[in-house]
């Protein structure tokens, strides 16, 4: 069966205005206008006219195993349900392990990828934790990368957290070193996804690596840049530098009344601060604890993250009077480029179809297509 979705404002993220849009085998076959289907091909119609056709979601990190656990067994966060990553707009996600690497395992997360899979999202995942010595499911973050196809690189490494383990320079170097050779070995990212907690060290483990190694800048991927105001000060400087700027979007009033910012807003900021557009991120840390610690780093109360505050922190951007193409490129194109997803993130003719139709005036995703197929 062939889609023909006709009439569509296209986003790709770039706008190509008004286009008819060919699927076939999962892919994207053709686009343009006034499409001459042979009789008897078995051809699907969708009108897209009053519609945005724009690419589907892809969010480089979400705990789909669950996290917590910071406050005890009472404080473990849930599983992320399949459908629940479509309703919200995500065709394509990469999975991690957090602070628990002992009761939530690799092997629990790459089943849990599979499952993924099977329901239609393209998942994906990291080998290792937060923790030092890494974690792995097959002896090392070499082999996992380069014999396990769902394994992107590494992550979510912890640094300038009190829940990280203090991983030396000559550590953290080595573990990034060994990713991307697998990483080129495999054809894959090899990247390495870095937590970034509230600590005053902030971006300097990995402005050392940027100034005292041969590591690619691209190599180096943090997340959570807008937790705090000294964080997110270094990351302005981290972005125009060339580095990845990643804004987490699950948040709550009182993480902003402890100094984090939106992600829509970070996303103004760091535009109008001279950060370039292609190397910001947004992902939505879903089902991962977002505990607020007291000074003495004591736990006063625990949330857990969303993943559909993905495209409400985008809607919020266009609100603020960011172009919806650069806010799109956001949460497609740019983690796509940064994960070394290809076929993902871009409508183009040879992409994977995963697509999402959306309300102009209300910006809500109204129906959702991922490897072809509409699943909502």
């Amino acid at each position: 069966m062939l889609t023909l979705i006709e009439g569509a404002e296209l986003y790709c993220p770039a706008h190509l205005g008004q286009q008819d849009l060919l699927v076939a085998d999962g892919r994207i076959a053709w686009i343009g206008k006034g499409l001459a289907v042979p009789d008897g091909w078995p051809v699907a119609r969708v009108d897209g006219r009053g519609r945005y056709l724009v690419p589907g979601l892809v969010d480089p990190l979400a705990h789909i195993t669950g996290g917590g656990g910071e406050g005890g067994f009472a404080f473990r966060t849930p599983e992320l349900a399949a459908g629940e990553a479509l309703r919200a707009g995500v065709t394509t996600l990469v999975a991690a392990l957090g602070t628990d690497s002992l009761t939530r395992t690799l092997a629990q997360v790459l089943g849990k990828v599979r499952e993924f899979r099977a329901a239609g999202v393209s998942a994906f995942m990291y080998t290792g934790s937060y923790h030092l010595p890494v974690k792995t499911l097959t002896g090392s973050v070499e082999s996992d990368i380069m014999l396990i196809p769902e394994v992107l690189g590494v992550g979510e490494v912890a640094i300038s957290d009190h829940r990280s383990s203090a991983p030396t320079h000559h550590e953290l170097a080595r573990l990034v070193s060994e990713a991307r050779v697998a990483g080129l070995l495999a054809g894959k990212s090899g990247v390495s996804f870095f937590h970034l907690g509230d600590g005053r060290g902030a971006l300097a483990p990995l402005r050392a690596l940027r100034d005292e190694t041969d590591i690619p800048l691209r190599q180096l991927y943090p997340t959570h840049c807008n937790r705090n105001p000294w964080l997110f000060a270094e990351a302005i400087h981290w972005g125009k530098a060339g580095g990845w700027v990643d804004l987490t979007t699950s948040s709550f009033p009182d993480l902003l009344e402890d100094g984090e910012r939106l992600a829509a807003d970070g996303l103004v900021e760091l535009l109008a601060a001279g950060v370039p557009a292609d190397r910001i991120s947004f992902s939505s840390d879903a089902n991962a604890s977002l505990p607020r610690f007291d000074a003495e780093g004591r736990l006063i109360e625990m949330r857990s993250g969303q993943i559909g505050s993905l495209w409400q922190e985008l809607v919020q951007a266009c609100a603020k009077g960011v172009a919806l193409e650069t806010a799109l490129s956001v949460v497609t194109a740019n983690p796509a480029r940064a994960l070394g997803l290809s076929g993902k993130g871009v409508i183009g003719v040879g992409q994977d179809a995963d697509l999402l139709l959306v309300d102009p005036d209300t910006l809500a995703i109204a129906r959702v297509m991922s490897s072809g197929q509409w699943r909502v």
